[in-house]
């Protein structure tokens, strides 16, 4: 038997395994990177967080990616050129932190890597009869291994197309094993660029559960931040605090057949976009004079009111539910407070009530992803539009 096979074979009878997350989302704001203690898989999976760290990318490496970053036309060779540089600087990044937290390569059984979207074009928003749900995340796997020197893990999102599902949102299958409560209506909302949330029951029925994008976290207001007032986010929602909503441009945002849709469902900054938000102020005349402040404060109560109507979707009069949220949303209070505004009879939390830092979370859920590929079992979530009975992460051998 192959040495590398043999070994793999050998982790999966281990009670517990040592793995790295990754995780870079659609704010390209860093790599996230948690190492993880996981013992068990499936719903008996339990995690320990024992390092994480948020490695900033410089505004080089941002810039570098924005070229391909959302959009349909593109210089293909620097794509190409991108996703073998993009593994070696991610493998690069486990390297510093391994140093600073003391630790050798050995000390780390598997690297659980996300990569870095560049495109996702789900059906619903490609249209073409021809071609199936698609995405593209760079950052390639084999360059991540060979630098680290770790078997690595990658490419997730592939399996769940081919088997029917749209390529996100995957936090349905970690936030089962690791958060579900037997007792507890728990609604996981992380709040990225784009929002999600994940529906756990707390009668654990594997089933019920489920995932889905709601509309824009961050994306609009990072992006509008960046343009009008050259900082990278709303810091504290003070930008958003200062400005008014324009209620007939909220309403234009909210037009979209995206948010018609039936859950699950899937989408983007390639439709959430700069030109999204134009075409939207084409159709409301109030916004001619629109201050830069009045524009943050509107995107934010549209990321806040479209998390709550998906939200409100789900829920079921007379039941007690219980909002932990993640994500770099959790930290504007203006966006925040929106969403409990319009959510009064639910309780809110963060994940950090659970032991998983909010800012992690995500990492730790490709973590644990990684964990079923390699040692877990069957756990199925029924025959569903969205959330098929999968295992994902494609293998790379560091030799």
């Amino acid at each position: 038997m192959n040495a590398q096979i043999q070994h793999l074979y050998e982790l999966a009878q281990r009670p517990e395994r040592r793995i790295i997350g990754l995780m870079s989302g659609t704010s390209m704001d860093g790599l996230d990177v948690a190492l993880c203690r996981i013992q068990g898989s499936g719903p008996q999976t339990h995690v320990s967080l024992t390092h994480f760290e948020t490695v900033a990318y410089t505004d080089g490496l941002k810039a570098e990616i924005r070229k391909v970053f959302a959009k349909k036309e593109i210089d293909f060779q620097h794509l190409c050129l991108l996703n073998a540089w993009l593994g070696r600087i991610h493998g690069q990044m486990i390297t510093d932190c391994l140093n600073r937290w003391n630790l050798k390569t050995s000390d780390v059984d598997l690297v659980a890597s996300h990569g870095q979207t560049v495109f996702h074009a789900p059906k619903s928003q490609h249209r073409l009869d021809t071609f199936p749900n698609a995405t593209l995340q760079i950052g390639d796997g084999d360059h991540v291994a060979v630098t680290t020197g770790i078997t690595t893990l990658s490419d997730f999102r592939q399996k769940h197309i081919a088997k029917g599902g749209e390529g996100a949102p995957l936090a349905v299958y970690g936030d089962y094993f690791i958060f579900s409560q037997p007792g507890e209506n728990r609604l996981m909302l992380n709040m990225g660029g784009i929002a999600n949330f994940t529906y756990l029951p707390g009668n654990l029925n594997a089933e019920e559960v489920f995932t889905t994008d709601t509309g824009p976290g961050n994306t609009l207001i990072d992006t509008f931040t960046r343009q009008f007032f050259d900082q990278p986010y709303d810091a504290d929602g003070r930008i958003a605090t200062r400005g008014i909503v324009n209620q007939e441009l909220l309403f234009h945002l909210k037009q979209d057949p995206f948010f018609r849709a039936p859950f699950p469902k899937t989408t983007g900054p390639e439709l959430f976009s700069t030109a999204y938000v134009e075409q939207a102020r084409q159709r409301s005349p109030t916004t001619e004079n629109l201050l830069p402040e009045d524009l943050i404060a509107t995107l934010t109560r549209f990321s806040a009111e479209t998390i709550a109507e998906a939200i409100q979707n789900v829920i079921r009069p007379g039941e007690a539910y219980t909002v932990y949220g993640s994500g770099g949303g959790v930290h504007n209070p203006v966006l925040i407070g929106a969403i409990r505004e319009l959510l009064p009879g639910l309780r809110f939390a963060n994940t950090d009530e659970l032991g998983i830092s909010g800012d992690a979370k995500e990492a730790v859920l490709f973590a644990v992803l990684a964990n079923e590929a390699v040692a877990g079992g069957h756990t199925s979530f029924g025959n569903r539009q969205g959330v098929p009975t999968v295992t994902m992460g494609k293998i790379s051998f560091p030799d």
